[in-house]
């Protein structure tokens, strides 16, 4: 279990779940998690059964940073909003070969080993920036999983989706979500740890998965929040603040994320809520995503009907 309180999402697990079919409209967000400990451009490792292979719930891994997808990427120093890429699934952790004419390629693992043609020019060039290989390593591996879903959603081969910026709701500037020229639908992609989080919608959707943060980061971030929700957390007891913390921050990058405001807009301006269950701001749907321990997921989804910007 994750750290939300309310119902939620239970993410399908890229890597271990099989790939999901043409796009059909109509439905609420599919959302994909994925782990990518251990994980390689060039493949799966295989060092044994805790290297990082998809556990038992099926959980996983890792993405980009607030309000973005195709540009950001892991920073150590990384504070809650802003994230750090990860991924897995290993053929060597069932006890499968790890090379050879005869091993199991898993289709994550197969559109690994061929990442230096699955990504676009801007990717290889994003990842080859990386000073430290455990960065390089998680952004090759949640792009290619995008890509990979994008693909299958799409019915494409992956190298073939080409990504763009919507303008920015804000400048009008080529910034704002990401997207898959000509596609009917829409996605956002997050990261934290090893975790990567992907979400897809037929309407502007966005997605923030967070690792829990110390008492010290709780305390001093709270008080950019809205007022109530600073108040949430201050009424509650040392001990579930950070869970609590978690959430919220998660449902309000979410819904950032999803308006392709970023941080841009103030922090304390909606209300989300720090509660079990979150407060929709009006036209989207607030969501929480099962995580596994030690983190929290929500993902934002645009009303049809409804405005999709504050």
């Amino acid at each position: 279990m994750g750290v939300s309180g309310g119902p939620g999402i239970r993410p399908r697990a890229l890597g271990e779940d099989p790939l999901p079919g043409e796009w059909t409209p109509g439905g609420p967000p599919r959302v994909w998690l994925l782990h990518l400990a251990g994980l390689r451009p060039g493949g799966f490792t295989d060092e044994g059964p805790e290297a990082g292979g998809l556990r038992g719930d099926g959980l996983g891994a890792g993405v980009p940073a607030s309000g973005a997808l195709l540009d950001d990427g892991p920073r150590p120093d990384a504070v809650p909003g802003e994230e750090v890429p990860y991924g897995d699934l290993r053929p060597g952790a069932a006890g499968l070969p790890d090379d050879g004419p005869q091993a199991a390629r898993s289709p994550l693992d197969a559109a690994l080993r061929d990442h230096a043609r699955i990504l676009d020019p801007a990717e290889r060039d994003r990842a080859a920036a990386f000073v430290r290989d455990l960065h390089r390593n998680r952004y090759i591996a949640s792009h290619v999983g995008l890509r990979l879903l994008l693909g299958a959603y799409l019915a494409t081969d992956p190298a073939a989706v080409v990504l763009v910026r919507e303008p920015c709701p804000g400048c009008g500037g080529p910034h704002g979500r990401p997207a898959a020229a000509g596609a009917p639908l829409h996605f956002n992609l997050s990261h934290a740890g090893d975790l990567a989080l992907f979400a897809f919608a037929d309407t502007p959707v966005g997605a923030d998965v967070e690792q829990l943060q110390p008492a010290e980061v709780v305390d001093e971030v709270a008080r950019v929040l809205h007022p109530d929700e600073t108040a949430e957390l201050a009424a509650l007891p040392a001990a579930l603040r950070p869970e609590a913390f978690a959430r919220c921050w998660t449902r309000k990058e979410a819904y950032l994320k999803g308006t392709g405001t970023g941080l841009s807009e103030n922090p304390s301006v909606t209300y989300v809520g720090a509660g079990p269950a979150p407060a929709s701001p009006a036209g989207w749907t607030l969501t929480d995503v099962t995580a596994p321990p030690g983190y929290a997921a929500a993902v934002a989804v645009a009303n049809a009907r409804g405005p999709h910007l504050p």
